[in-house]
């Protein structure tokens, strides 16, 4: 039992650094274009960004159900250390991920490295058997769908605004759009909050699940408000290479883009919170700036920029199963 208990507690801890580097790695996102465009100086950014993404993650937990269960159900792991080291590989795995792709400033999917972990530390050490193929059907095919949503509808968003505003002055129009960007970039951050950090208390109550803890997907409200503690405090340590990426190598951005692109993801991603399914966060806000971008001129678009992008969105999934299978082989030998 004590052994558990430390297993246990030693996966809390690396779920909460896993959060922490979603804080700076994935937050990002949600406050580069408001920072390239200087609606926003970057601490008050940061101070913005921390706030509504802690009040994001205590309010919501249907997505963070969904993580517990849609992969592996926890429920139909009869040994208990070997689930917590199968929950552990996913973590290890998803944090050095992140770690890597944040190194080299890209912006890629925390959502997709710790979906990814699961499965394969889950047929690691449980058989192909273990994977509950509906739910993580549905969770991929919710990762797939929501970019082009986010894509499709802020290129419909940008096509309306810019029809409405075309006799307006350019000056008055950025004036106008930089303040309304300060309420899309506490709205993008809050929605944020709402899926991103869900997927750190589906993981600590799938570890509580398997290790008896619980008997029931019940998300513990230490859970939440420690979560959304962790991502509050890596977004306040920032994120300026994927900022630099997002907010300025895709396309030239001005206020009434940004805006744009911070109103069409956060409606994208407030939309599958509402109906319990994780997405990339990065991936619904990167593409609703590609959607936007294209809205105004196609070739204003860093494409070559945007396709390295897509490139590490493809391969984060199936690279994170295959580095967690072996990570799961590896703590079992030693644990």
């Amino acid at each position: 039992m004590e052994s558990l208990f430390a297993l246990t507690l030693m996966i809390v801890f690396i779920a909460f650094m896993f959060d922490f580097i979603n804080g700076f790695h994935d937050t990002a996102n949600t406050i580069a274009t408001s920072v390239s465009t200087r609606a926003l100086r970057p601490l008050a950014a940061i101070i913005l960004a921390s706030s509504m993404n802690f009040l994001g993650a205590i309010t919501f937990t249907g997505v963070a159900q969904t993580i517990t269960k849609g992969v592996i159900d926890p429920f139909t792991i009869h040994d208990e250390t070997k689930g917590l080291i199968i929950v552990m590989a996913a973590l290890i795995t998803a944090v050095l991920w992140n770690l890597g792709t944040w190194v080299f400033g890209i912006p890629s999917s925390s959502s997709h490295a710790i979906i990814g972990s699961l499965a394969g530390a889950g047929i690691s050490g449980l058989g192909f058997g273990a994977l509950n193929y509906k739910g993580f059907t549905d969770i991929f095919e919710a990762l797939i769908f929501s970019p082009i949503a986010a894509m499709t509808l802020g290129f419909i968003i940008m096509k309306l605004l810019t029809l409405l505003f075309h006799n307006f002055s350019l000056i008055k129009t950025n004036r106008r759009f930089r303040l309304f960007q300060v309420f899309t970039a506490a709205l993008q951050s809050f929605a944020h909050g709402t899926n991103d950090a869900q997927k750190t208390m589906g993981i600590i109550t799938m570890a509580l699940v398997a290790s008896k803890y619980l008997d029931q997907v019940e998300i513990p409200m230490w859970v939440r408000i420690t979560s959304g503690i962790a991502m509050a405090m890596g977004t306040s340590v920032g994120g300026w290479r994927i900022i630099k990426t997002v907010g300025s190598k895709i396309m030239k951005i001005e206020p009434i883009n940004g805006a744009a692109a911070d109103l069409s993801s956060a409606t994208i991603i407030f939309g599958f919170t509402f109906i319990h399914f994780p997405v990339s966060t990065t991936h619904v806000i990167t593409s609703s700036i590609l959607g936007v971008g294209a809205a105004e001129r196609v070739r204003g678009v860093n494409w070559s920029v945007a396709m390295n992008i897509v490139m590490t969105w493809i391969i984060t999934l199936p690279m994170t199963a295959f580095f967690s299978f072996f990570i799961f082989k590896f703590l079992s030998l030693i644990l």
